[in-house]
């Protein structure tokens, strides 16, 4: 199982993620995974690089596979992400992992579209990536459905198309994706919700295809700290679904999560100081078949995560051989 560094966009300038990037490449990551927001969660996030120009500078100043989850289908046409997907794997091969996913209304209000419900995106989202695979593929696309294209053609092609990862946080979702999707993309939850999860993209039809997993935490060297961070940050990941993917705007999000206890993130942020604590949880995930985890750090101080867990963590996962 291979650990990746997971770059959040929301939280910080891009000029400083690109030097945590190459800094956890020499801590021994060995995969970064780039988020791709219009907007943060929080207004005390305050942040949202373009990630398309990030992915760029990042993969040219390092030698790591890099992932981004996008959301292609309203603030992106599928023929852009196709030629956004194209240019990079032309530029750097084998190296880019890109992940559609349905996405949210705080990214994408602003075209000012109605935001479908849920079963009408991810229908959306399979012709999206009916659209992107052909066209990575050489073709010239007319299509006719939730999205449009006309006589699309990407020119500037990879020698291989790199696959093409679904993003999904439910059994059900991940059921559905796994009928078009090389690899599926899901974040860390509870060992039975997170086997579940896998279970349904392998027998919709997933089995064999690589599963990665973005895990949220909140390391700091005392638990008061890192508790305080987990809630500036990333109280937001207690939202369910039906508000994570529905609200709007930052302030919106912040009001909705303003009285959200800490009880509410432990099962979807990782809130631990021992180091040691991190390699057993890893270890766990490494049992279900997970292939990579993409660690993201809630906490500000990206730096002394990245060699902590450069020093304390990566290496005794290499002992393991997980």
């Amino acid at each position: 199982m291979e650990i990746g560094y997971h770059a959040s966009h929301e939280q910080f300038p891009p000029s400083r993620l690109l030097t945590v990037a190459a800094r956890a490449e020499e801590a021994g990551f060995q995969a970064v995974l780039s988020s791709d927001h219009l907007a943060p969660w929080s207004r005390r996030q305050g942040e949202s690089g373009l990630a398309w120009s990030w992915l760029g500078a990042v993969l040219a100043t390092t030698s790591l596979p890099t992932g981004v989850v996008t959301a292609p289908g309203d603030r992106y046409h599928p023929v852009i992400v196709a030629q956004a997907i194209a240019t990079l794997a032309e530029m750097f091969p084998g190296r880019l992992v890109p992940a559609l996913g349905s996405g949210q209304a705080l990214n994408e209000h602003v075209t000012g579209r109605p935001w479908p419900p849920k079963a009408a995106r991810n229908r959306r989202l399979a012709e999206c990536a009916s659209v992107i695979r052909r066209l990575l593929a050489g073709e010239e696309v007319t299509h006719e459905g939730l999205v449009t294209t006309r006589a699309a053609r990407v020119w500037s092609l990879p020698a291989s198309p790199p696959p093409l990862f679904a993003a999904a946080l439910s059994p059900a979702t991940a059921h559905q994706v796994a009928a078009w999707a090389d690899g599926l993309i899901t974040v860390n939850a509870p060992d039975e919700d997170l086997a579940a999860v896998v279970r349904a993209f392998r027998e919709g039809g997933g089995e064999g295809r690589p599963v990665h997993v973005q895990a949220h935490l909140s390391w700091a060297p005392s638990p008061a700290d890192a508790e305080a961070q987990a809630m500036d940050q990333w109280r937001a990941n207690a939202l369910p679904p039906i508000l994570n993917e529905e609200l709007a705007l930052p302030e919106q999000v912040d009001a909705a999560v303003e009285h959200v206890p800490l009880a509410a993130l432990r099962s979807s942020v990782w809130i631990e100081t021992d180091p040691h604590w991190y390699v057993d949880r890893l270890a766990s995930y490494a049992a279900l078949g997970i292939d990579r985890v993409y660690l993201h750090q809630v906490g500000r101080d990206q730096e002394r995560f990245v060699d902590t867990f450069g020093e304390r963590v990566l290496p005794l996962l290499q002992q393991r051989e997980l």
